[in-house]
C-alpha cells in the first residue's frame, strides 16, 4: 500500500515561456512602467538584460509582468512570508486545575504560575474541580475564582466570565496589552 505525502499548495508563478497571453503590461527591472507589450517583445527585452519575465499579477487585464531575477524574486517572497509568520501573535491556552479545598500556599504557587503564563502572553484557564460531596459547596469554588480574578486584575482580563460544566468551574484569563 502506497503512502501519499500531503503536498503543500504553492502559489505558482509563471515565468518566461510559461506566460501564454498575447499582451502583458510590462514593468522594467528598475520599476518603470513600459506599457502594454506583446509577450514576445517582453521576453526579448528580458533576455537582453539577462533577466526573467515574471508574471506578477495574473488576474489583471492585461496581466502585469515584471523583468527581474526569478531566483531573487522567490527569495524575497519567502522572506516576506517568514516575516509575516513572525508578526502573527502566537498565544497558547494554558490550563491549571485545582481542587476546591486547596491549601492557601498551594493556591499562591498556582497564582504565581498563572502570572508567569500571562507575562508570556499566554491565555490561562483556571479550573476548579469538585469531587463527591464538594459539589454541595460550589460557592467556595466560585468565591476562590473571583478572589483570583481580583488578584490578577492588574495584569489580566477575565474572558467570558465564570463557566460551569459538570463538576468543573472555570475562568479564562487573558493578558492585558
Amino acid at each position: 500500500m502506497a503512502r501519499y505525502e500531503k503536498q503543500e499548495k504553492k502559489d505558482f508563478v509563471r515565468k518566461n515561456e510559461q506566460i501564454r497571453v498575447p499582451q502583458v503590461r510590462l514593468i522594467d527591472s528598475d520599476g518603470t512602467m513600459l506599457g502594454v507589450k506583446s509577450v514576445t517583445e517582453a521576453l526579448y527585452l528580458a533576455k537582453q538584460q539577462e533577466l526573467d519575465l515574471v508574471e506578477i499579477s495574473p488576474t489583471a487585464e492585461p496581466p502585469v509582468c515584471k523583468i527581474l531575477d526569478y531566483s531573487k524574486y522567490l527569495y524575497e517572497q519567502g522572506k516576506k512570508l517568514k516575516d509575516a509568520k513572525k508578526k502573527t501573535a502566537k498565544t497558547a491556552m494554558k490550563e491549571l486545575r485545582i481542587k476546591s479545598r486547596i491549601a492557601s500556599h498551594d493556591l499562591e504557587v498556582k497564582i504565581k504560575h498563572i502570572e508567569d503564563f500571562l507575562k508570556r502572553k499566554d491565555m490561562v484557564r483556571l479550573v476548579v474541580v469538585f469531587h463527591g460531596r464538594e459539589n454541595q459547596h460550589r460557592d467556595l469554588g466560585e468565591q476562590m475564582l473571583h478572589d483570583v480574578a481580583k488578584r490578577l486584575e492588574p495584569i489580566a482580563n477575565v474572558e467570558g466570565g465564570l463557566q460551569v460544566t459538570g463538576n468543573r468551574m472555570s475562568m479564562i484569563f487573558v493578558p492585558k496589552n
